[in-house]
């Protein structure tokens, strides 16, 4: 009995946490829906004079996009002699020679080309570095994917009338999201986040996070924030943390689009979300405590800890769906009341919620409802799926994080698969097959053996959600194995 007790509170404590995140989530989507007044009313007026600007673009091993984004960054429109770009270059490969041969074709812009050998500190380092030779009063940053608006400058820097405000962030969107399902997956998720989320936040004056491009920060608030710090994975995150709480002010523009490539095969994802969901456990031991002590609004620090602690949902949904498979079967054989399924199945609103944030998010980026209701009720499941069967990868991370076990920073590798380029050639696929993938297998195969059983045994009560495990868990598996392939 005490096992079932301990299965039943691991079952309710992720249950709630779900819950309680869910809350945050609908407060922010109501705070979208309400916001569309108040982001025409931010303040932004044409300087008189127009500040010297300083583009960092951080780059490490980029063949097949370091090229482009050079084209794209030298057809930005400012006054020449307010502007440099740092190309702040700390690859291994043939990329420093096609920056350097590039830069040549354009001797009329000033671009700063700054190599480094040892790539201490990786992206913040480079960062850092680049700050100090810097000579604008503003930075904006894009990573070696994206392809910025030409008049992206003329757009942001009129928000910084305002000295309070530090930092300006953009909306990314994406240059290949109808490659695969994948990048339609990804982009899904994406576009809340940019969009209810961020807004929703920005709205009522929380935390927002930097997202490390597609923003232009004031240089004096980097500063007095500390710099650039290379402790955490998510080197945005934090000194957004610092910044503001330091008193800084964030701005988000959702109308400034800056456009991006989505990582087109499951390593590159998992990659990516390993950085992302371990970088943010880690601001989570960083800043929470210090969150939670000072002087902010109640609102805010609900807010702030929901945004810190997102991560950690992958947690409680990797011990949910495990212990759920005890709860069912002490259900069946008439241990638990039915009264407690029922007091459980108040906790699945929870997922209504999310499940609503990103519907509402998916209908206001496609500007219709009728005309996308089909796609939004195959794209939604399979999101949800996905999302729960990258639960026990991107549960590692979030572990490691918080426990404070330290990793280095591993590259997001970029592909421009619209120019033509190659998967099976690509020499950054090198990833090798962890056994978190072998274990999101036999995940699949029990979740698969819990839907046969609930058909059996006449129990629907579980099975949707054992279904979207098996099917999440599946699509992950194969899809890792496949992409790991590539780098054999």
């Amino acid at each position: 009995m005490i096992f079932l007790y301990l299965l039943i509170g691991i079952y309710a404590l992720g249950m709630l946490f779900i819950f309680i995140y869910s809350l945050a989530q609908g407060h922010l989507l109501l705070r979208f829906l309400g916001a569309k007044k108040s982001l025409k009313e931010v303040p932004h007026i044409e300087p008189e004079v127009w500040p010297k600007v300083t583009v960092q673009l951080p780059v490490f091993n980029e063949l097949y996009v370091v090229e482009r984004l050079l084209e794209s960054v030298a057809k930005l429109n400012y006054p020449a002699d307010l502007l440099e770009i740092q190309v702040l270059d700390d690859s291994t490969d043939q990329t420093s020679g096609l920056i350097q041969k590039k830069t040549i074709n354009y001797p009329e812009i000033n671009f700063q080309y700054i190599h480094r050998v040892d790539r201490s500190g990786f992206k913040a380092g480079a960062l850092k570095a680049g700050l100090a030779k810097s000579c604008g009063e503003f930075i904006a940053i894009f990573d070696a994917d994206f392809v910025p608006d030409p008049d992206f400058l003329l757009k942001t820097i009129p928000y910084f009338s305002s000295e309070k405000v530090g930092m300006v962030q953009t909306r990314w969107t994406h240059l290949n999201k109808n490659y695969s399902l994948l990048t339609r997956l990804q982009a899904f998720a994406l576009d809340a986040h940019f969009l209810i989320e961020q807004i929703g936040r920005n709205s009522q004056h929380a935390f927002i996070n930097f997202n490390g491009t597609a923003g232009v920060w004031r240089k004096s608030c980097i500063i007095d924030a500390g710099d650039w710090q290379d402790d955490t994975l998510t080197e945005d995150l934090d000194l957004s943390y610092r910044a503001q709480r330091r008193g800084w002010e964030f701005l988000y523009r959702p109308e400034i689009e800056s456009p991006a490539e989505l990582p087109p095969i499951m390593s590159a994802v998992k990659s990516q979300q390993f950085r992302w969901t371990k970088g943010g456990a880690e601001c989570a031991g960083k800043h929470a405590k210090a969150v939670l002590r000072e002087d902010f609004p109640l609102s805010t620090k609900f807010h702030a800890m929901a945004h810190l602690f997102n991560s950690s949902i992958f947690i409680a949904i990797l011990l949910v769906s495990l212990s759920s498979i005890g709860v069912w079967w002490a259900g069946i054989e008439g241990m638990i009341s039915d009264n407690l399924f029922k007091v459980a199945g108040l906790f699945m609103i929870g997922f209504v919620i999310i499940a609503g944030v990103y519907l509402v998010s998916y209908f206001y980026e496609k500007r219709s409802f009728w005309r996308s209701l089909f796609q939004a009720l195959y794209m939604l499941p399979l999101f949800l799926s996905v999302s729960m069967g990258l639960a026990l990868h991107n549960a590692q991370a979030v572990w490691e994080g918080l426990s404070g076990k330290k990793s280095p920073f591993i590259r997001t590798p970029k592909f421009n698969l619209e120019s033509g380029s190659s998967l099976e050639s690509n020499p950054y696929i090198k990833f090798k097959i962890p056994a978190t993938t072998w274990m999101e297998g036999i995940l699949m195969l029990v979740f698969s053996g819990m839907v046969g059983l609930h058909i059996y045994w006449h129990t629907f009560e579980m099975l949707p959600f054992h279904l979207m495990l098996a099917v999440g868990y599946g699509l992950v598996f194969f899809s890792s194995f496949k992409a790991y392939s590539l780098g054999k």
